[in-house]
């Protein structure tokens, strides 16, 4: 007598109200990862991390850091840190490119298209990647962190772009 077969799972159900409440929302489980991509970071003054994500799939990821070959912060020092140069100045002293701008070199390498998509970010952007965030079409920023370029808010409302900041 043959076996009938079963579709019956052998793990245990999980009660889907119990699950909802321990699921993150698509953006806090986005920007947890744009906090572990910033984790790499080399920047001695802020580690920030980013996610491209276009229908809830990763697009490209970035982190602050000195371009490919270049020897890091980590190591030669900070020269903003030593001219005492405040925070969202003289971003040309930086070795460094932004979280946001590498993101967006990596999606270039890879012929990634932005367009419409949104990106996870673990501080608002400066408004040089402001620019740059209108100009790659990207529709929605989320973040979860203050930087101070008032101006940078400007241009992201003036083109268009929704910026949602997150509180936790």
């Amino acid at each position: 007598m043959a076996r009938k077969k079963t579709t019956e799972s052998v793990l245990p159900k999980k009660s889907s109200k119990r699950n909802a409440e321990k699921r993150p929302s698509w953006d806090i489980y986005f920007l947890d990862i744009a906090h572990l991509v910033a984790t790499r970071s080399t920047c001695l003054r802020r580690q920030v991390g980013t996610v491209v994500v276009k229908n809830k799939q990763i697009l490209a990821t970035g982190y602050n850091g000195a371009p490919m070959g270049i020897t890091h912060c980590d190591e030669t020092g900070c020269l903003r840190e030593k001219l005492r140069v405040p925070s969202g100045q003289r971003h040309e002293l930086c070795r460094a490119l932004h979280a946001e701008q590498n993101a967006f070199l990596q999606a270039a390498r890879h012929g990634v298209n932005l367009d419409g998509a949104t990106l996870y970010i673990t501080v608002q952007p400066c408004a040089i990647c402001a620019k740059m965030i209108i100009n790659a079409g990207i529709k929605k920023v989320v973040i979860d962190g203050n930087y101070p370029d008032e101006m940078a808010v400007g241009f992201l409302r003036e083109g268009k772009v929704n910026m949602v900041v997150i509180k936790r």
